[in-house]
C-alpha cells in the first residue's frame, strides 16, 4: 500500500512550519495564515546524520574560504543609479549583486519611478566607453503600455530593453541574451516558477522566485530591483521571509490627494535605514525633490498672522514646515477644534497650556489648525509653533519676518529641548532664516543665525511681541 505523501504547514507571515494545521500561529499570533504544502523529502545531509547520532560529514566546498582582507573590494563598489533622492535611501547607490524590494500601494507610482531608474542607468557609459544595459521585465503590463509611460516621461533610451513575461525561467533566458548590468522586476508576486507548487503570489511560489532570483544576483553581480505589492495594513504582501532574502526593502508612500512621494527604508544592509527621499508626482513621472522644504511653506518674505515656521524631522532629514492656526469667535456654545496634519491630541492640550501658562484666552474661541501642503507632523517639537500661531492670531500680529521656532512644550508651560536642534536650526539658516527661538539648556550656535533660548512659553511669547 502506497504511504500518503507527507505535507507540511508554512505560516505566510513568518515562515513557521507545522506538521498539521493550525488556526493560530505560535510563532507570530496571525491568525489562519498556515498553508499547506508538500514536504521537502529527506536526504542523507549532515544534519540528518548528526539527528541520527552519525558522524555528519559535509560536501566538498567548490571554493576554499579565503581570508577576508583578500577578498575583492572593488566588486562591491556601488554606482550611482542617475536618481540623487535613490541613491540617499539606499547609502552610496546601487551595490552590484544587491537585490532590492520596493513595496508601495497601488497608484502610488512605484513602476514608474523603476523606469525612470532603467533609464537614467541605460544612460550613463560604462567604463570601456559603451552604455549600460537595463532589462525591465514586467509581468502585469504589456510592452506597449510601458512604452506609452516612457514615452510620456521621456524614459526612451536605446540600452533600455523591455519583455513581458511572467515565466522565471524566460526571464533567466532574457538575462543569458541581454547580459544587462541592471535587472528590474514588476512584480515579483506575478513571477511565477515551473515546478513549484501554488499560484503566483502565493507562500511557495513568492519564496521560490525571490530565492533564484537573488541566487542570481549573488552569482552574476547583477544588482535586481523588484517591485511588491501590499496589504491593506501597508505591510510587503506574500510571506515574511521575502524581507529576510533581499538586501534592501523600500517603501514608496504618498497620499492620493498630495503629489508628494517618500521613499523610506524599512531595511538596507549597505546603509542606514533613517534616510528619506522626497518625490513629486507630475504629469510628465516622478520628479525628484532635493529641497522638499520648499513644498511645505506657503511664503518667504512677509509672516501673516497666525503662521509660524518650524523644523520637523523626518528620519534624519530636517524639513521646514509652516503651522497656520485661526481663531474665530464660536458659533455654537461648544468651541471647536479642527485639527489637519497635526497630533489631534496633543493641539488641544498645547491651547489649554497656552491658557493656563501664559494668560490666553482659548477656551471661548473656535481654533482651527493646519499645516501646509498637506504634511503630517507627529512630533512634539512643533508644539511651541501651535502655540506661537494660536498666539498670532488671537491678537492678529503677526510673528517676526524669517523666524523660526522650535520646541516642545510641557504641562507646566516650560519649554523642553527636542532631539538634532541644531540640525533643524542649521537648515532652517540654510534657507534664508535669521532669528530662531529654541528651548533653553543646550548651547546652540549657528552662523547667520540670532537665537533666543527662553526657558517657558510665557518668555517665548514676550520676545516675540517686543521684535
Amino acid at each position: 500500500m502506497a504511504r500518503k505523501p507527507r505535507s507540511v504547514h508554512t505560516c505566510s507571515e513568518c515562515g513557521y512550519s507545522s506538521p498539521k494545521w493550525l488556526g493560530r500561529c505560535p510563532e507570530c499570533g496571525s491568525w489562519g495564515t498556515l498553508i499547506e504544502s508538500a514536504a521537502a523529502p529527506k536526504s542523507g545531509s549532515a544534519a540528518v546524520a548528526a539527528v541520527s547520532g552519525a558522524v555528519p560529514r559535509g560536501l566538498v566546498p567548490a571554493s576554499t574560504a579565503i581570508p577576508i582582507t583578500k577578498v575583492d573590494a572593488v566588486a562591491s563598489t556601488s554606482a550611482s543609479s542617475g536618481i540623487g533622492e535613490l541613491d540617499r535611501v539606499l547609502g552610496s547607490g546601487v551595490v552590484p549583486g544587491s537585490v532590492v524590494l520596493m513595496a508601495g500601494e497601488p497608484g502610488v507610482g512605484k513602476s514608474t519611478l523603476l523606469l525612470e531608474v532603467a533609464s537614467r542607468w541605460a544612460s550613463q557609459p560604462t567604463k570601456d566607453g559603451g552604455t549600460r544595459r537595463a532589462l525591465y521585465i514586467t509581468a502585469e503590463e504589456s510592452t506597449g503600455q510601458v512604452r506609452v509611460r516612457a514615452e510620456r516621461t521621456n524614459a526612451m533610451k536605446e540600452a533600455l530593453f523591455l519583455a513581458a513575461e511572467s515565466n522565471l525561467d524566460v526571464v533567466f533566458g532574457h538575462v543569458e541574451q541581454i547580459k544587462p548590468s541592471l535587472l528590474i522586476v514588476d512584480s515579483v508576486q506575478t513571477m511565477h516558477a515551473a515546478g513549484v507548487e501554488g499560484v503566483a503570489g502565493g507562500v511557495a511560489q513568492s519564496r521560490a522566485v525571490t530565492a533564484a532570483l537573488t541566487t542570481l544576483a549573488k552569482t552574476s553581480g547583477i544588482p535586481i530591483m523588484l517591485v511588491g505589492h501590499v496589504t491593506k495594513d501597508g505591510q510587503v504582501a506574500g510571506p515574511r521571509v521575502l524581507e529576510h532574502l533581499v538586501d534592501v526593502v523600500l517603501n514608496f508612500e504618498g497620499d492620493r490627494q498630495s503629489s508628494l512621494r517618500m521613499l523610506r527604508g524599512i531595511k538596507n544592509r549597505f546603509g542606514a535605514t533613517d534616510e528619506v527621499g522626497c518625490f513629486e508626482q507630475t504629469a510628465g513621472g516622478i520628479r525628484e525633490v532635493p529641497d522638499p522644504s520648499a513644498l511645505f511653506l506657503s511664503h518667504r518674505g512677509q509672516t501673516p498672522d497666525g503662521s509660524a515656521v518650524t523644523v520637523a524631522m523626518d528620519g534624519v532629514r530636517p524639513i521646514l514646515a509652516e503651522v497656520q492656526a485661526l481663531t474665530v469667535e464660536p458659533v455654537a456654545k461648544n468651541p471647536r477644534r479642527v485639527v489637519t496634519g497635526l497630533d489631534n491630541n496633543r493641539v488641544p492640550m498645547v491651547l489649554a497650556v497656552l491658557q493656563a501658562r501664559a494668560g490666553e484666552r482659548t477656551h471661548d474661541k473656535d481654533a482651527y489648525l493646519a499645516t501646509v501642503g498637506g504634511m503630517r507632523i507627529l512630533e512634539t517639537a512643533t508644539d511651541l509653533a501651535v502655540a506661537l500661531a494660536t498666539w498670532s492670531s488671537l491678537h492678529e500680529r503677526p510673528l517676526p519676518t524669517k523666524t523660526v521656532v522650535i520646541g516642545e512644550v510641557g504641562l507646566a508651560g516650560e519649554l523642553r529641548r527636542v532631539p538634532n536642534l541644531e540640525r533643524r536650526l542649521m537648515e532652517a539658516a540654510r534657507l534664508g532664516y535669521e532669528y530662531a527661538i529654541a528651548p533653553h539648556g543646550e548651547k546652540l550656535t549657528v552662523p547667520g543665525m540670532r537665537i533666543s533660548q527662553p526657558a517657558t512659553l510665557r518668555e517665548a511669547i514676550e520676545l516675540v511681541s517686543r521684535e
